[in-house]
């Protein structure tokens, strides 16, 4: 193809050249375009196929070399990539400097002009150079012991008492009927048979529990409640109502015993077991937050070694993000307090370093990937889509096909698994030294360091 490129201008990573395309050039790929078409239209007063070309082009001329011109300015765009062997950062910025109107009715060259970032070239930091400190809490048997205690409480099974006292105390549950009324008229959704209902868990309206708190099997109480005011159902919301209801058993609680019992109730073979379980739950819940520090460790390190030019259109993009964001919780709830009395400007400078931090640590990670050979595999990119879509329950499937559909969607997805990638292939190589460290350490929330952003 005849096309004449020139650079026009270079400035640390923004390129911008001129494009030329002849309107000879044109002329003969409309040419090629119709004739192409051509055999496969249907149009009045002729037979399928038989159109002749230069009918084509009286009725379809012009949008024929639209879309000539959008293919030749796209391959003209990667032609200019392709020559000077440019990696750009982001969609390159085509600007037609020619009289459009002109160019499509073939008196004229199609001019324009491509603006470029290109991605800064710098050496990457060596993984194998990389010492970091892990820190680690191992589970002791008391916080299992712990844990057990906790699920047979949540296990628990309720008997019908006995002894000297009957009476329902905090936390008894209670077989009950009941008929609910509103001045004297029963209402829907206010009667019940066999209901059973646990004192203290608030699970019927304010006030209700408390009225059968010292009530015996076979008392008959009358129980008066107001509706709160933004009751779901409009129609009851702040009325007052009678509930005429019958205690039928007062059952007290029964904690579960930790035992191979509970272990079997709950599907597993023995207590053993269970504790296994339980244990590994506990070090999986840790492990995951030995390795958030460890990463953010990582980044810290990642983000101190290396100085580059970034490229201005991808910071603004994510400072344009953040921004937003800042924005909507302002709008939505106030900003955290540690933003609360700073001016627009303060803000806006600190976020800008967090947008420059977040641009240059994608860049190292993608660097230290490519070097790597690290690709997300088409199978992982589908599990995460499946995971996605799960989320949604019921329209699982159509959001499936719409990230199938979707490039952008898919990029989103394939972004936070290609960075978890590149970080494991980091560990793997650097020097990591394990720091026993206790639960309150692990789990306390570091503040984080100037412009650090997820």
């Amino acid at each position: 193809m005849s096309m004449q490129i020139v650079e026009k201008s270079g400035e640390g990573l923004s390129r911008v050249y001129g494009v030329t395309v002849p309107a000879s050039e044109l002329a003969t790929r409309l040419e090629a375009r119709i004739a192409e078409v051509a055999p496969q239209m249907n149009v009045k007063g002729f037979r399928p196929g038989k159109v002749p070309t230069a009918h084509v082009r009286r009725l379809y001329g012009k949008a024929l070399m639209g879309e000539v011109i959008e293919a030749t300015l796209n391959e003209g765009a990667q032609k200019v990539l392709d020559d000077n062997k440019l990696r750009p950062a982001g969609q390159p910025d085509l600007k037609p400097s020619s009289d459009m109107d002109k160019v499509l009715a073939g008196g004229e060259d199609l001019a324009f002009e491509l603006a470029v970032e290109v991605m800064p070239d710098f050496e990457p930091i060596d993984p194998a150079s990389i010492e970091l400190t892990k820190p680690v809490y191992k589970v002791s048997d008391a916080e299992v012991d712990e844990a057990l205690a906790d699920l047979a409480k949540q296990a628990r099974t309720y008997e019908p008492r006995k002894g000297k006292s009957l009476k329902a105390k905090d936390g008894d549950q209670l077989l009950i009927d009941f008929v609910g009324t509103i001045d004297g008229v029963a209402f829907d959704g206010g009667t019940a048979t066999d209901a059973e209902l646990t004192l203290g868990s608030g699970q019927f309206i304010p006030g209700f529990e408390d009225q059968l708190v010292g009530a015996k099997p076979g008392d008959e109480v009358t129980v008066k409640v107001d509706f709160p005011a933004d009751y779901q159902a409009a129609n009851l919301a702040g009325k007052a109502a009678e509930f005429a209801t019958t205690v039928k058993e007062v059952r007290a609680p029964v904690d579960a015993e930790p035992d191979d019992e509970l272990a079997k109730r709950l599907g597993l073979a023995d207590l053993a077991a269970l504790k296994d379980l339980l244990k590994s739950n506990l070090e999986g819940r840790y492990s995951n937050s030995s390795r958030f520090k460890l990463k953010r460790a990582l980044l810290d390190v990642l983000d101190t070694k290396h100085d580059f030019a970034l490229p201005p259109r991808m910071v603004d993009a994510e400072f344009a993000g953040i921004w937003q964001q800042v924005q909507a919780d302002k709008t939505q709830g106030g900003l955290p307090p540690e933003d609360e009395g700073k001016t627009e400007d303060q803000l806006k400078d600190e976020y800008k370093k967090i947008a420059e931090r977040r641009v240059r640590l994608g860049l190292v990670l993608a660097e230290i990937g490519r070097k790597n050979d690290v690709a997300v595999t088409e199978q992982e990119l589908a599990d995460a889509m499946m995971r996605e879509a799960r989320q949604y329950g019921a329209q699982a499937q159509q959001v499936f096909d719409m990230y199938r559909q979707r490039a952008d969607l898919q990029a989103a997805l394939r972004a936070p698994i290609y960075e978890d990638k590149v970080v494991d292939l980091i560990f793997g190589k650097a020097k990591i030294e394990e720091k026993e460290v206790s639960k309150e350490e692990l789990l306390e929330e570091d503040d984080l360091p100037e412009g650090y952003g997820g």
